[in-house]
C-alpha cells in the first residue's frame, strides 16, 4: 500500500509509517494512484488541478471548498476540532483522538469509532492531526500507532 503526506513538515518525516512519504509538491503525486493521500490546508491549496487519485483521502475539515479539480477519491475523511470532522480531539489538554465513525483502511480493514489517549507528542496534537491520521489509517491494527 502505497500513501502520502503532501506539504508534509519535514519534521515529521522521521514519524511517517511504511508506505507513506512526505510529497512536498502536488506535481509528485500525479500519474498513481494512491492508497493513502492525506493533505494539510496548504496541500488543498497546493492541489490545484493537477491529476492525483486516490481511495482514501484524509482532508483538513476547516476546507470549505469544493475539493480541489483535478483531485478524486473514493472516500474522504476529514480531520480538525469540529465534531462534524471523522477524525478529531476530545481533549487537548490531555490529547485524545476521537473517530466519530466508522473509518476504511487501505488494507480493507475498518476504524470503529473509539477513542485513543495519546502518548506525549512531538508537538500540538490539533497540528499533528493529518500525521495522527495517516498512523491511524496505515499502521496495522494490532501494533500501537501512536508509539513514536
Amino acid at each position: 500500500m502505497e500513501g502520502a503526506l503532501l506539504e508534509c513538515p519535514r519534521a515529521w518525516e522521521r514519524l511517517l509509517p511504511p508506505g507513506i512519504r512526505r510529497a512536498e509538491t502536488a506535481a509528485e503525486l500525479e500519474g498513481r494512484d494512491w492508497d493513502l493521500l492525506a493533505l494539510t490546508v496548504g496541500g488543498c491549496a497546493a492541489v490545484g488541478a493537477q491529476k492525483v487519485q486516490c481511495r482514501i483521502l484524509l482532508l483538513p475539515g476547516s476546507w470549505e471548498r469544493p475539493l480541489p479539480p483535478g483531485l478524486t477519491a473514493e472516500t474522504v475523511i476529514s480531520y480538525g476540532l469540529s465534531a462534524r470532522d471523522s477524525l478529531t480531539l476530545s481533549s487537548l489538554t490531555e490529547p485524545v483522538l476521537c473517530v466519530q465513525r466508522r473509518l476504511p483502511r487501505p488494507d480493507g480493514g475498518r476504524v470503529e469509532p473509539q477513542e485513543f489517549l495519546l502518548p506525549v507528542l512531538p508537538g500540538p496534537a490539533e497540528v499533528l492531526l493529518p500525521l495522527l491520521g495517516v498512523r491511524l489509517l496505515q499502521i496495522p491494527l494490532d501494533r500501537d500507532p501512536f508509539a513514536w
